[in-house]
C-alpha cells in the first residue's frame, strides 16, 4: 500500500511538472507571436521609419545631374515595394532650388536593399542633391 501510494505521488508530480512547462512554452510562443504582429503593424503603418536611403551624385558631359544611391529596407517582417523618393536641390548657400519626385519601382525584401541611378537636368547652380522617402507600398 505504502508503495503504490508512493507511486501515485511521484506519477503526479511528474505529470503536474510536465504540463506546467508545456503552459509556459505556449505562453511564451503567444507572446512572441503578439510582438511579431505588432512589430508587422508599425512595418505597415509606417514604412519610412524602416527605409533608408543613400546617395551620390555627380555631373555627366552633358550637364545632367547623375544620382546613384542604395534604397534599405531595415525592417523585420514587411516587404516594400515602389519606394517614392523626393530629390531636393540646393545650391552652393543651402537655398532649396526645386524638388521632384522619383519612385523606385522595386521589391525590397526585410534586410535587403535596391541600387539605383536617375540623370535630371538640375537647375541652373545646383551644387548639391537632398534624397528623403516618402512613402512606399507594403507588398
Amino acid at each position: 500500500m505504502k508503495k503504490l501510494t508512493c507511486v501515485l505521488l511521484t506519477l503526479s508530480i511528474l505529470f503536474t511538472a510536465c504540463n506546467s512547462k508545456a503552459k509556459q512554452e505556449a505562453t511564451e510562443k503567444d507572446g512572441y507571436e503578439k510582438a511579431k504582429e505588432s512589430l508587422e503593424e508599425k512595418e505597415k503603418k509606417n514604412p519610412v521609419a524602416f527605409i533608408k536611403v543613400t546617395s551620390k551624385d555627380k555631373h555627366n558631359l552633358i550637364g545632367q545631374t547623375v544620382i546613384k544611391g542604395t534604397v534599405n529596407n531595415n525592417a523585420k517582417i514587411c516587404v516594400y515595394k515602389d519606394v517614392e523618393l523626393e530629390l531636393s536641390f540646393f545650391s552652393k548657400t543651402g537655398v532649396l532650388l526645386e524638388k521632384d519626385v522619383e519612385k523606385i519601382y522595386e521589391v525590397i525584401e526585410p534586410g535587403k536593399s535596391a541600387d539605383f541611378k536617375t540623370k535630371y537636368f538640375a537647375p541652373k547652380g545646383t551644387d548639391s542633391v537632398g534624397i528623403k522617402v516618402l512613402g512606399a507600398k507594403v507588398n
